[in-house]
């Protein structure tokens, strides 16, 4: 899963960027509000961590860019705004200009990482944390892969990558579409990276069976998937 960071603090903006990429997320940050703005509204993202204080616009201003963004396209990304003003006022404002949660600074990286997963869960984000295509179990929760009886390592990114290709079971996704929700906005566009993951994929989760379920479709993409 992708999410956007709009920090203007630097210690803050790193710190949650390594501890969310070590919890397998891909991270893009920036630390002015114009350009989370508009980061914002031409990515597609699983969820938004936005600051309140931030240059350029606030981001109660920039809350109201994605949602009239949103309204426009008939797409909903959770907004997470962080702040160090915790005076009610001022949390009341944030959710009635359109976030879905409000946290104050200082704050626990675990904390903000449980509102997030809470988030994440909830039925219009996410239909459901386990996945099943033939014997494969994707368990998002729990970051466990399982097919028949065999419990399947797979690193953070090649998790990300079954994960997606897992919630769009049976349709192809392009290399780009791959490239947008599982790697960040530095990825490389002409590394074989993507490549490279899917070949690591098949070896983990095809293995040992003559059902194949990752398959690549020339020209356009990949797809997970019983039938070919």
């Amino acid at each position: 899963m992708r999410i956007l960071i709009i920090e203007d603090d630097t210690d803050t903006l790193e710190s949650l960027t390594k501890g969310l990429r070590e919890k397998g997320f891909s991270v893009d940050g920036t630390e002015n509000g114009e350009h989370g703005s508009y980061l914002a509204r031409t990515n597609d993202y699983d969820l938004v961590i936005l600051d309140y204080g931030l240059p350029k616009k606030n981001g109660f201003v920039v809350c109201q860019d994605i949602r009239v963004q949103e309204h426009e396209s008939r797409k909903h990304v959770p907004i997470v705004m962080l702040s160090i003003t915790g005076d009610v006022p001022y949390k009341i404002e944030g959710l009635s200009h359109g976030a879905d949660d409000y946290i104050t600074k200082p704050f626990f990286f675990e904390e903000v990482l449980a509102r997030i997963q809470a988030i994440l869960r909830r039925p219009r984000i996410r239909e459901s944390a386990r996945m099943s295509i033939d014997n494969l179990i994707i368990d998002s929760d729990r970051q466990e892969v399982i097919r028949g009886k065999e419990s399947i390592y797979l690193t953070r990114k090649e998790f990300a990558l079954l994960e997606f290709l897992a919630r769009n079971s049976g349709r192809v996704v392009s290399r780009s579409a791959i490239a947008e929700h599982v790697w960040d906005i530095n990825a490389d566009p002409f590394s074989n990276t993507i490549e490279t993951h899917i070949l690591n994929l098949r070896k983990k989760i095809d293995r040992n069976t003559k059902r194949k379920l990752i398959h690549s479709v020339p020209g356009r993409g990949y797809k997970i998937d019983l039938k070919r």
